[in-house]
């Protein structure tokens, strides 16, 4: 069954049964706190928080819910931290009722964001190359 296309966050936190909406309402709440420049919109079919690219997306599932870093070596990096916590690739999967706290997210926010920093002065350098 595919997942049906929300024009935005609050259309899909609306479709979902009330105890996963509760707990990515929390969790959307503490994403604000540690990102608070950012924007949310959907990107692949899942509310994220974007800067000049995504940084952090959230989604539910049947058994849990997820926060998507679309990276795989963000989680590696910040592994430590995680320790006790479902995860893998891209991926930190939660109980619908036990969102990330705050200290996690801004630990998983700041390796993201310094993933995309050091992709783009990446970028800028091949062009300064040509």
């Amino acid at each position: 069954m595919a997942m049906p296309d929300f024009a935005t966050p609050e259309d899909y936190l609306a479709s979902l049964p009330e105890a996963q909406r509760a707990g990515l309402e929390v969790l959307r709440e503490r994403i604000r706190k540690v990102l608070p420049k950012a924007t949310e919109r959907m990107w692949y079919k899942m509310p994220t928080f974007v800067t000049d690219k995504p940084v952090l997306a959230y989604a539910a599932s049947k058994s849990h819910s997820g926060l998507y870093v679309m990276s795989t070596s963000v989680l590696p990096s910040v592994a430590d931290a995680l320790e006790g916590q479902d995860w893998g690739g891209g991926t930190l999967r939660f109980p619908i009722d036990r969102p990330p706290s705050v200290a996690l997210l801004r630990t998983i926010a700041k390796a993201k964001l310094a993933e995309l920093e050091a992709a783009a002065e990446a970028k800028t350098e091949r062009t300064k190359k040509r």
